[in-house]
């Protein structure tokens, strides 16, 4: 994807959760972990930049729980 064609996360709206505002558009970050979906990545370096793209594409709200 171009940066011409780049959507940021905003453009899904915002959600108030309490006294918080969050972004409709979240990451499940479950399947940037290790084998099975736990423990560590295989390539650290690769979560880590999938995550600070999803940052800088505007979203604030990243699920991580382990249920």
């Amino acid at each position: 994807m171009s940066d011409s064609e780049t959507v940021l996360a905003a453009a899904a709206g915002t959600l108030g959760i309490s006294d918080l505002r969050v972004i409709c558009l979240g990451l499940g970050a479950m399947r940037i972990t290790g084998d099975g979906v736990w423990g560590q990545p295989v390539d650290r370096d690769e979560a880590k930049a999938v995550l600070r793209q999803a940052i800088e594409l505007g979203v604030n709200f990243i699920d991580t729980a382990d249920s």
